[in-house]
């Protein structure tokens, strides 16, 4: 993996040069794993961040906190560390500062994901630079996994298909939700493990599942991102499962949904959600290279029409090391499927106060079609405990 975040680096070189970039400032935690093949533990929200700073002919430049700095030394490829402090001449503006220079040229950063504390920083103490948007130039490397991100994202797959069937066991009426957001935590935390060594670059990797669980049963299905409570579950309550912020394996992030239904599942839930599972068969069955993004949300909203539902929902996005990457599966977007582009195809309905349709499964696209990254029956799914 560090070969070739190092190549990538190389690449992304190439492409400043070409675009006239002197320096790209890097600051989204999934570029610096992209690139430099490391990430922390203690994120930009504690007000902490971390740089990776690329010019197109020089060696790249990592600034971390010092607390930091050991565990990034071990995790990247990168040799040129610089660190800063909490208080004094070491605080982070300073060094950050030194490393620009007085006569940077052209800078680039990604602005949309660009923390405040460190925009408002150009603001003050840089007022007179131009901040230029690279995002594209990554975000279009990006789109293109190579086999091996493909295989770890597949690894990542059988992690959550674990994490579905520990959810699916914990099941069960009157048991509360919140058991089954536990026995999903320990599922694939434990296929997780399985895929790590304590050597190297993986002994930095946790195989921890985290995260709040997106969980919700019954009348809150509707609700799409409510969290697992304390609510025992009913005779007939459907129960949804979403794990896009908990189904990741070094640093690679999938999309995947399912619903149960607990003993039972009414005639107008079924039809509900068997609209949803068409509408996301019909939008996989529709991906292959040559066709575009928006043309295969197409697919999936005409058996919407078909079946009499409107849905607010894209139908996917790509995936990755963030959470949302470009292209996504939507009117609008116009971008070309190429083999190698990775996506969270979804299908969801929701009626509001009463319950939901919805499945997500990842999937890569290849070079006649699609291959699931993600499995799990695809069918209306009932819990007979």
């Amino acid at each position: 993996m560090l070969e070739q975040a190092r190549q990538r680096t190389v690449e992304f070189q190439s492409r400043l040069k070409d675009a006239g970039i002197d320096l790209a400032i890097i600051t989204d935690e999934s570029s610096i794993a992209y690139l430099a093949g490391f990430w922390g533990y203690l994120s930009i929200e504690f007000g902490r961040p971390t740089f990776l700073l690329v010019r197109p002919e020089e060696a790249p430049l990592v600034i971390t906190p010092l607390m930091e700095s050991e565990m990034v030394g071990a995790m990247t490829w990168v040799e040129n560390i610089e660190t800063w402090e909490d208080a004094g001449e070491r605080r982070w503006e300073n060094v950050l500062q030194r490393a620009i220079g007085d006569d940077p040229g052209k800078i680039g950063v990604e602005k949309a994901a660009l923390p405040p504390i460190v925009r408002n920083w150009f603001d003050d103490q840089m007022p007179g630079i131009q901040l230029h948007d690279i995002a594209p130039l990554l975000g279009e490397m990006r789109m293109i996994k190579s086999p091996e991100e493909i295989e770890v994202m597949k690894q990542a797959g059988e992690i959550a298909g674990a994490m579905m069937r520990g959810a699916e066991g914990a099941l069960g009426e009157g048991r509360p939700e919140y058991e089954a957001a536990l026995a999903v935590i320990e599922a694939g935390t434990r296929k997780a493990a399985g895929f790590l060594t304590a050597k190297g670059w993986e002994a930095f990797i946790s195989p921890m599942i985290h995260n709040l669980q997106i969980m919700q049963s019954g009348r809150d299905t509707s609700m799409v991102h409510r969290r697992a409570s304390v609510k025992p579950l009913a005779k007939g309550d459907p129960v949804y499962f979403c794990f896009c912020n908990m189904a990741q394996f070094k640093q690679y992030k999938l999309g995947f949904d399912r619903m149960f239904f607990i003993k039972q599942v009414s005639d107008e839930a079924a039809e509900v959600q068997q609209a949803a599972i068409d509408a996301q068969q019909a939008a996989i069955a529709a991906i292959r290279p040559g066709v575009t993004a928006e043309s295969v949300a197409e697919a999936a909203d005409e058996v919407y029409r078909e079946r009499g539902y409107a849905t607010g929902y894209r139908t996917g996005r790509s995936i990755g090391m963030a959470y949302l990457e470009s292209p996504e599966l939507k009117h609008g977007d116009k971008t070309v499927l190429q083999a190698g582009m990775t996506f969270a195809v979804d299908g969801g309905i929701s009626v509001d106060g009463r319950f939901g349709g919805r499945i997500g499964d990842s999937i890569a696209v290849t070079a006649s079609g699609s291959e699931y990254i993600t499995e799990y029956p695809r069918k209306i799914l009932t819990v007979n405990r």
